[in-house]
């Protein structure tokens, strides 16, 4: 279980425990946080879960796939350093302390 927090765009935290092996996307969802619509379910079809990583937690994620650089071309003014779309970053304890931001909108 890894305790994570996401910041939406105007400021507001939201720190919650999500479980290990889930993604970073449904923990989101499943805790009913906005900023993070998901349209597409998970399958790394859309940019609509896009996040800013906290600058100290760019390096210590896994390195993006081809897909997922691919979608993040469609985001919402993207950041090649810090934005990761959610939906790819699956939940492990080795998450604990991670903080996301949303962006101002989701395309």
């Amino acid at each position: 279980m890894a305790k994570i927090t996401y910041i939406e765009h105007g400021g507001k935290e939201h720190v919650v425990e999500v479980a290990n092996g889930m993604t970073v996307m449904e923990g989101a969802r499943d805790n009913g946080i906005p900023g993070i619509e998901a349209d597409c379910g998970g399958a790394c079809a859309c940019s609509t879960c896009h996040v800013y990583v906290a600058e100290d937690w760019s390096e210590k994620l896994p390195a993006k796939d081809a897909m997922e650089e691919d979608m993040l071309d469609f985001a919402y003014k993207p950041d090649p350093a810090r934005s990761r779309l959610t939906c790819q970053l699956t939940v492990s304890d080795a998450l604990d302390g991670l903080v996301v931001q949303m962006p101002e909108k989701q395309i």
